[in-house]
């Protein structure tokens, strides 16, 4: 009780009302539940990221009909400062970013140019931005150097990466912190007020609608609606689970204290599970798949590439300084996915869907 009650003064929905808010990668999976999550708060929204690939939750709940939807590369400089001068944005958030692992071993390139050169374009078009107030970079719980111990990171720990994707991540983070200080923690030469500027870490967030490859939910979801058995290829890797409504009430909180110049939330923030939903693969199989009444998978045979075998996140931080604390819980968030993915499975609007979990998520907040 007293946590749904701590969330809900963390987001004023008020502050929202008429904001000016850029979103990059909005056509994402997070990205798509943030944009409906501000466009109901009453927000002025722009959206600039590439085309949605595929099926995708973008597509599915018509996200494009509820922001300014600009199509485009942050690897393309000029694309996005015109994005940016365009939407004339008070607070923006930085979600754009290629953001699997298994994909950066194949495409290295890529990941380090859209995840550390794309970042660097957004906060430089940023410099140049009248009336920005509030800059949320979104990262990734991977950007740590990951010793494989049982302890969780803490925002002062050192940055890293084994693979291309980790790497990039750590990488973007140093971008940030270069950047806040350099241009955005004081007045410019040229006038401009201070903008607070923020990165912010999450675990491992799921959620209906998620259809990114080699993903575990995803991949899961995909095995029980054709009829298959979902092939496990790390059951023992434990990973902070949570719901990605749980980190974007994260985000917003930190966002709205950055906007009204509240002093000490520039900088890092992690924001992840209670540590008993910090699981292993192999439980979240078999939670969801009982959830949908299917049980049985099968191990990956074949050799893999190096993933981490154990990530945990210390949020003292967040629970201390902004009154954070995780409100769905991991039981709750697995049977919400299932129930987003029967419902449009069985022909049912996933606009309407995902609009109801999201007024469902802030219900709780308004009467608890």
């Amino acid at each position: 009780m007293a946590e749904w009650s701590a969330l809900e003064v963390l987001v004023d929905e008020r502050f929202w009302s008429g904001r000016r808010v850029l979103v990059t990668g909005h056509t994402g999976f997070k990205g798509s539940w943030l944009a409906l999550w501000l466009s109901s708060l009453g927000a002025d929204v722009t959206g600039f990221a590439l085309p949605a690939e595929g099926e995708s939750l973008f597509r599915q709940a018509r996200v494009a009909d509820a922001v300014t939807h600009i199509e485009g590369d942050i690897r393309d400089m000029d694309a996005v400062e015109r994005a940016v001068q365009a939407a004339r944005p008070e607070v923006v958030f930085h979600l754009a970013a290629q953001p699997l692992v298994r994909l950066s071993y194949v495409e290295p390139v890529q990941t380090f140019a859209t995840n550390v050169q794309g970042t660097v374009h957004v906060l430089d078009a940023c410099r140049r931005a009248d009336g920005l107030k509030a800059i949320v970079c979104i990262t990734s719980d991977k950007c740590y150097e990951n010793r494989e111990w049982v302890w969780p990171y803490r925002e002062a720990d050192p940055m890293g990466g084994w693979d291309p994707y980790s790497g990039s991540k750590g990488a973007a983070e140093i971008v940030i912190a270069a950047y806040r200080r350099s241009f955005f923690e004081a007045a410019s030469q040229d006038g401009r007020a201070p903008v607070g500027l923020a990165s912010v870490r999450a675990g491992n967030v799921i959620g209906g609608g998620d259809w990114a490859a080699d993903r575990l939910v995803p991949d899961i979801v995909r095995a029980v609606v054709t009829g298959c058995r979902p092939i496990i290829r790390a059951p023992k890797a434990i990973r902070p689970w949570q719901h990605v409504l749980e980190a974007l009430g994260g985000y917003l909180a930190i966002a709205e204290r950055l906007a009204r110049s509240e002093p000490g939330f520039a900088g890092a923030w992690n924001f992840g599970p209670s540590d008993d939903d910090t699981q292993p693969v192999e439980w979240i199989v078999e939670r969801l798949l009982s959830a949908w009444g299917r049980p049985g998978w099968d191990l990956e045979e074949s050799p893999q590439p190096h993933e981490a075998k154990v990530l945990k996140l210390d949020c003292a931080k967040a629970r201390s300084a902004l009154g954070w604390r995780p409100v769905l819980g991991l039981e709750s968030a697995l049977e919400w996915i299932a129930q987003w993915h029967r419902h449009v499975a069985e022909g049912g609007d996933a606009r309407e869907i995902t609009l109801r979990q999201l007024g469902d998520y802030r219900e709780r907040l308004r009467q608890l």
